[in-house]
Formats: C-alpha cells, structure tokens, sequence
C-alpha cells in the first residue's frame, strides 16, 4: 500500500501520464469534461473535497511550470485566488500565478486539457490549470549542458 499522498489511483495515474507542456485542470463539481478519458472525478458531495485540497495534494507530486486561473477569481473570489498563489509559492517562491478572462481560459484550456480533475467544489471562478514543468535543475546540471534565459528560473527550483 502507497504510504502518503494520494491514494487515489486514477488520479495518481493522471500524474504520472503526464508529460512537458500537458495540460491538467482542476476544476470545480460543474466543471465540464468533453471526453469521457480526460475526466478524474473526485467528487463525493457538496464542497468535498476543495479544489485548494486537491491542488495542493498534486501539487506535491507532479512537477509544473505555469498555473493559470481565470481574471474573475482575482476580482470575484479573492480569497480563493489568495489560497491558489499560497500554495504556488510553497513550492515555488518566485512563481507567478497568470492569468485570462474566463470564457478564453475555457476555451483555451478545457479542450487541451490531458486531464480535468472534478472536485466537489461549488466554487465561482475556482477552477486553476496546471501546465506540467520538468526538473530543469536536473535537466541542466549535466555536463556540458547550457540553461538557456527563459529557463533559468526554473533551473533553480527544487522539485
């Protein structure tokens, strides 16, 4: 049996499907999932589990280099978006979480989505996407290797 973390599989086989550049979303009870191989539905009932709960539990196991939420969440669920920057910044201090008008953040990534993870979250604007990173400090530290500018930051994150 798995020791910590997340237990469940399908979830956990979402994480480790997931390559460079993949796109994950977790998203809220209502969220919607156009093909029936992208959906990892976590719901159990109203509010449980969050969408925070389940970011931060992926969070701690798969390796990303973008979060994008939509514009509205900073302007309408303050709070929510102020959890979302939290838990980026512990893992990453010096990332930014970006972000987009809501009807192009679901038109841009509900159907690039590898994955869309349902919560049981009635949460307005909750939804954040996850843009699957590699380990750049690993990536790079090989002989011979060159950071190239725009992954230096990256190259200095410890995953």
């Amino acid at each position: 049996m798995k020791k910590h973390g997340i237990l469940n599989k399908r979830l956990m086989e979402a994480i480790m499907d997931m390559g460079h550049t993949d796109i994950m979303v977790i998203g809220d009870a209502g969220v919607p999932v156009q093909r029936p191989e992208q959906r990892v539905d976590l719901a159990l009932t109203e509010d449980v589990p969050t969408i925070a709960e389940v970011l931060d539990l992926i969070m701690d196991e798969m390796i990303f280099e973008k979060v994008v939420v939509a514009d509205e969440q900073k302007k309408y669920n303050p709070v929510h978006f102020k959890k979302v920057e939290e838990l980026v910044k512990k893992r990453y201090e010096t990332m930014e979480v970006e972000s987009m008008p809501h009807e192009e953040f679901f038109s841009e990534y509900l159907p690039k989505a590898k994955y869309i993870v349902r919560t049981g979250n009635l949460m307005p604007w909750g939804n954040v996407v996850l843009i699957a990173g590699i380990d750049a400090k690993k990536w790079f530290e090989k002989e011979g290797a060159i950071t190239p500018a725009y992954y230096a930051q990256r190259a200095g994150y410890d995953n």
